[in-house]
């Protein structure tokens, strides 16, 4: 069994998929007219206004929550054992791949949000919810409306195992690894019972909604973020002379790896192979996951949110996977090339700089990440339960996470890994499809927003000026139906009709 999960894995995330995350955000960086460049300022603004508290608007979460709750199912294990293993397989010169990688990205993430938004609904319980699913329901008609019960089908089994069994296991490697730096031991009941507990907290978070996932998320994951960014910046201040051949490294190591490495990568077509699918691994764009937080944010116009994708994947891919990789490089320790290394090669860079000591603190972080990793995955796979079954499945799912966060914490998860693995890169396909097919919508949305922008600047208006130009076609009160959820069979989806694209059922 493992043995076929392991061929279909490498089937699903081989070079095929890859090749056509990244081709499909070429087309939309082309569609949209480089939006992430173009706009890219505006989304440091925006990103620096909502982090302050400044222009939030009111609705089931606000933008930045809704932002934090994507990076909390993003930034995680990828972004320190990721990382690590990317430099060890395919030499400094992968990390210059995943930077392309996160750029190429950071449209598709704009896409994903802006769309989200644009084709999202309100649930029974007064939630605005949208993903993928919703985005080929409502905007491809009712003959796709198997792609998106099987986008949500793979959602609802990728949330148990990458989202939810693996990361617990990573949570609970962590704490034994912090108890053991102190004479401490790992026991089998002191995993059940950490699972137990684990097991209490993420299903108090989870049964709050998105409006308590948001505000946990906008505390968590800043927190654990500017921790570890700070860590990072101690280590390159005392490793400062080392950085200029560290980013020579990753520059000649992109185009002539075997130099770089002594040899031991030496394949230009592997190091981009490598960081490309560790690029696409961290920041998850191409997934659609993301979007189905983004979807809950309250915006004045669908394109905002979508600047909040933009500045997801530069955080996650361009600052943090960056920053982890640069203290890797300035450290002095050796890199043992061609073995795919995890967290302790991340581990051992900070503990040559900082002391023994930093190793707690690593482990410490790792759990933050993972929980909230949890936490965004739970919303995900709930999300899309939701749509298969209905909204009354929601705590029935949380009671199912629950569970599985239990048996996380003391089962090894290398066959669960392997399955919610594979899954998850299914969910790909859906996710691409629509990208592609709504893509018209998504250049006349961008076009819009860009013309507002010119309106306000030519008219030296505020902030407030702008946000009240613009139509959006998004239905605020649209239903998610009652009985059987969006995938079952339905008369009527309670859409007003000016929401309806043209060619969908019931126009």
């Amino acid at each position: 069994m493992t043995k076929i999960l392991e061929y279909v894995n490498a089937f699903v995330w081989g070079i095929p998929a890859l090749v056509l995350i990244l081709g499909v955000g070429l087309y939309i960086t082309l569609r949209t007219g480089f939006v992430q460049f173009r706009l890219f300022p505006r989304a440091v603004r925006m990103f620096f206004s909502r982090l302050s508290g400044k222009n939030q608007q009111q609705g089931t979460v606000s933008s930045f929550q809704a932002l934090c709750t994507a990076l909390a199912a993003t930034v995680g294990t990828g972004n320190l054992a990721g990382v690590a293993g990317a430099i060890a397989i395919g030499g400094p010169g992968a990390i210059f791949w995943m930077w392309v990688c996160g750029f190429i990205g950071m449209a598709t993430k704009y896409a994903e949000a802006t769309l989200a938004v644009h084709c999202r609904v309100r649930d029974q319980r007064g939630e605005l919810v949208g993903g993928p699913m919703y985005m080929i329901r409502h905007g491809m008609g009712e003959r796709w409306h198997w792609l998106a019960a099987c986008y949500s089908f793979f959602g609802v089994v990728a949330a148990f195992g990458v989202g939810n069994a693996t990361q617990i296991n990573a949570v609970v490697g962590g704490i034994n690894q912090a108890v053991m730096s102190f004479g401490g031991r790992e026991t089998t009941f002191g995993n059940l019972l950490m699972g137990a507990i684990l097991a209490v907290l993420i299903a108090s978070m989870l049964l709050g909604g998105m409006r308590r996932i948001g505000l946990i998320a906008e505390r968590l994951v800043p927190f654990a973020s500017a921790a570890y960014l700070l860590l990072g910046i101690l280590v390159l201040v005392a490793r400062a002379d080392a950085l200029g051949d560290a980013f020579s490294a990753i520059f000649h190591g992109a185009f002539t790896p075997q130099a770089v490495t002594g040899g031991a990568v030496g394949s230009l077509f592997s190091v981009l192979r490598i960081g490309v699918s560790r690029g696409v691994f961290t920041n998850e764009a191409g997934m659609g996951t993301a979007s189905i937080a983004h979807a809950s944010a309250q915006v004045d116009h669908p394109a905002e949110q979508g600047l909040m994708g933009i500045m997801e994947v530069f955080l996650d891919t361009v600052v943090i996977c960056t920053m982890t990789a640069l203290v890797i490089l300035v450290s002095g320790i050796p890199i043992p090339y061609g073995e795919d290394v995890g967290v302790i090669l991340t581990t051992q860079a900070f503990s040559s700089v900082c002391g023994n000591w930093v190793s707690v603190v690593i482990a410490l972080a790792l759990c933050c990440f993972a929980i909230a990793t949890v936490l965004g995955w739970g919303l995900y796979g709930a999300r899309c339960a939701q749509y298969l079954f209905g909204d009354h499945v929601w705590k029935r799912f949380v009671i199912l996470q629950s569970v599985t966060v239990v048996l996380g914490a003391v089962l090894k998860t290398g066959t669960v890994w392997l399955l919610s693995e594979t899954v998850n890169g299914l969910m790909a396909i859906p996710n691409l499809i629509v990208l592609a097919a709504l893509s018209p919508e998504l250049a006349r949305l961008t076009k819009q927003y860009k013309h507002n922008l010119a309106k306000k600047s030519a008219k030296g208006g505020t902030y407030e000026d702008f946000h009240q130009c613009q139509p959006l076609r998004t239905v605020a009160h649209a239903k998610v139906p009652p009985h059987g959820g969006a995938g079952a069979k339905s008369g009527q989806d309670h859409l007003s009709p000016e929401y309806r694209p043209a060619g969908s059922a019931h126009t």
